[in-house]
């Protein structure tokens, strides 16, 4: 069995008796055991914040556009506007790494300004520093409303890894498959609604409004996603974690391996 592998085993209590396993929360007495809802939901908050890079991770993606349109806005000059906010990005990214600290959302962040930032000069428009932006995130919102659609949420991808789960919630635990496809809709829900206000903005709206608009708007759609998702993964049964049954039977092989090894007869001597 691999990490991946989606099929029910014998050895996996969940799909035996048909509901997750009772973890040590759950089956641990004593008036001091924490519920295991309350655990789970404190493995899912932490695990959302991993995913989409906390509070922190969601500031430092905005400050760069944030720059961008207060310099835009004080001298109408495209290109000084766009290497300030591609200039920041790069200094994000060098602290991240002077403090040893992750850095796969703010190089995540950095590719997408700098995207931004050629658009803005090679257009000499300062509404094509967002337009990158906007179609990437229109797409999203388009790709994780179909995933849902189709019985494939998105999020269950993204997030599955996160939570050492892969993809055996597609087969192995539909409670969580029922999450996943609802936050995904979710988050596709508010991405097209926050894009369907943005689209008209960049066809007829002054691009310091865009500007304006844009950075009122990158926080508080996100902040809602997470939350809906937070909800729904709280409330759905605990993972599968795939990882640790695999190192489990690995582990299982190689014990029974040396065992038989040991039991072999030796070579009779002269």
């Amino acid at each position: 069995m691999t990490p991946l592998d989606e099929t029910p085993s014998a050895q996996d209590p969940q799909s035996a008796a048909g509901g997750p396993a009772p973890g040590p929360a759950a089956t641990g007495g004593g008036r001091h055991a924490r519920p295991a809802r309350s655990e789970q939901q404190e493995v899912t908050q932490a695990a959302l914040f991993d995913a989409f890079g906390g509070v922190r991770g969601t500031v430092e993606t905005m400050l760069p556009g944030l720059l961008f349109v207060m310099i835009y806005t004080v001298n109408r000059d495209v290109r000084l506007s766009a290497i300030a906010a591609g200039a920041l990005a790069v200094v994000l990214v060098v602290v991240r790494l002077l403090r040893k600290d992750t850095v796969k959302h703010a190089f995540s962040g950095v590719f997408g300004v700098g995207v931004g930032v050629a658009f803005a000069l090679f257009t000499g428009s300062a509404k094509g520093f967002y337009l990158p932006g906007m179609i990437y995130g229109a797409g999203l919102g388009a790709a994780f409303t179909l995933s849902a659609l189709v019985g494939f949420p998105l999020l269950g991808v993204v997030l599955g890894p996160v939570f050492r789960e892969n993809l055996s919630w597609r087969t192995r635990n539909p409670g969580r498959k029922k999450a996943y496809t609802k936050a995904s809709l979710a988050w596709g829900i508010i991405f097209l609604a926050k894009y369907a206000i943005l689209f008209p903005l960049y066809w007829w709206g002054d691009a310091t409004q865009l500007g304006w608009v844009l950075i009122a708007l990158k926080l508080p759609p996100m902040l809602l996603a997470v939350y809906f998702t937070w909800v729904f993964l709280a409330k759905a049964p605990p993972p599968i974690d795939v990882i640790a049954e695999y190192e489990a039977e690995e582990a299982e092989r190689k014990a029974a391996k040396a065992k038989a090894g040991t039991a072999q007869p030796g070579k009779p001597q002269d």
